[in-house]
């Protein structure tokens, strides 16, 4: 009679086990506990200078377009203007408040005069004009950054939901050929570099799929595809979540950092790396997360949440990894354009422009190597990455924000599943 010997499974982390406590240190200046989010990278910080220092594109341009476009669909009318006195007044109290636990104190000691905006400035938001920081008074631009350090803006700010949390996610259809059933009515050779055309995309709840079918991995290669393909694909799949994370799905807003943000985090894409295992390519991923230069995103815990996202999206199979691909495709088209048209330094040019042309090649060739794959592979590989985030987690314990190589090589015990060279082995 044989034996049966079970070995227990680690257990499964529910995302409620993920959330750090309330009393969160800040993500800058790592030395005082936050007491403010950003609203719109979620970074938390301590005070207008760690605000200040964390993002120029969150603290100049994000706030200030939300809260112009938010003015200018006011009427012109008497009623609304006292409506925006009393909301700057609110601002002016909360301001008050703050004073005496922030940096933002008036160190003259002098009273803050009343915080509406000068009639000049009234009257051209009314009028649909646009505003700039330089149209402000000193006061002015002093009560709007504290309106904005408090949160008070922040509900102008819909939450962002990704694309592939959504139901619609799971009834994705593609043709047999890998391309949209419902093709667009104007068709033109240069449609798809169009910044236009891909703003339209962009606001869709799906990133479409290619317009074209798309063609036989025989024929982009006379070579067998490498069986290390799916383990890449983890690469570049969690590269792709954590840039959209990073710009709530507005990477249109900037394609050229979004892009060069895939690259760094990307073993694949940046560096022409070819991991070998899950674990090799999910380790990479987590450091460069947890690295000094991205860890104010969130680290280790933004690191695993994007793990779950990675697993959600091999759950949901093959057409909507194709999306996927098909959507960083574009991000990368939109970069290149914006490139041509800023115009840096030639030398520096030809290198991102050579970086991008590289990435976009492996992602269009992994996209069409996706097409042909049966749909039971994407599940094993997301059993895989979810039996990876639970060790990762059983190794790091209780700490949030760094991954090292030591943490990875500390021994587990007996494996379920053992990885060799791309094949799948049950122990």
């Amino acid at each position: 009679m044989s034996e049966t010997t079970v070995t227990p499974e680690a257990p499964r982390l529910t995302t409620s086990s993920l959330n750090p406590s309330s009393r969160i240190i800040c993500r800058v200046c790592e030395k005082q506990f936050s007491q403010y989010t950003c609203p719109r990278c979620n970074t938390r910080y301590c005070s207008l200078h760690c605000y200040k220092s964390h993002s120029r594109s969150c603290t100049e341009s994000f706030m200030r377009d939300n809260v112009v476009e938010e003015l200018q669909q006011l009427e012109p009318d008497d009623a609304t203007k006292q409506k925006m006195m009393d909301i700057l007044r609110r601002f002016h109290t909360q301001e008050e408040e703050m004073d005496s636990t922030d940096e933002l104190v008036d160190s003259t000691g002098e009273d803050v005069m009343d915080s509406a905006l000068s009639e000049e400035v009234i009257q051209k938001i009314l009028s649909g004009g646009e505003i700039h920081v330089d149209d402000l008074s000193d006061d002015e631009k002093k009560r709007f950054q504290r309106a904005v350090v408090s949160g008070e803006l922040s509900r102008l700010i819909e939450p962002w939901e990704p694309w592939w949390l959504k139901p619609s996610a799971k009834t994705i259809s593609l043709s047999q050929q890998g391309s949209r059933l419902v093709q667009p009515l104007l068709k033109h050779e240069s449609l798809p570099l169009r910044s236009d055309n891909i703003e339209v995309d962009q606001s869709l709840h799906i990133p479409p799929g290619p317009e074209t079918p798309l063609p036989p991995i025989s024929k982009l290669s006379a070579t067998e595809p490498s069986p290390l393909l799916a383990i890449h694909l983890v690469d570049i799949i969690y590269s792709y979540c954590f840039t959209l994370r990073l710009y709530n799905g507005e990477w249109l807003t900037d394609p050229v950092g979004s892009v060069m943000h895939c690259l760094s985090i990307s073993f694949v894409l940046g560096q022409g790396g070819k991991p070998e295992t899950v674990s090799e390519a999910v380790s990479h991923c987590l450091e460069q997360t947890c690295s000094p230069a991205l860890r104010h995103v969130g680290g280790l815990q933004f690191g695993l949440g994007l793990l779950d996202d990675a697993v959600c999206l091999l759950s949901l199979g093959g057409t909507a990894l194709v999306c996927l691909l098909c959507d960083f495709q574009r991000m990368i088209q939109a970069a290149e354009k914006e490139l041509k048209s800023e115009k840096p330094h030639k030398s520096r040019r030809s290198e991102i422009k050579g970086n991008l042309k590289s990435a976009e090649r492996k992602v269009y060739f992994i996209m069409c190597w996706v097409h042909e794959q049966p749909e039971d592979t994407w599940f094993s590989v997301a059993s895989m990455v979810e039996a990876e985030k639970s060790a990762t987690s059983a190794c790091t314990g209780n700490r949030k924000d760094t991954l090292s190589v030591q943490d990875k090589a500390k021994p587990r015990g007996k494996t379920l599943i053992e990885e060799v060279k791309g094949h799948v082995m049950k122990t």
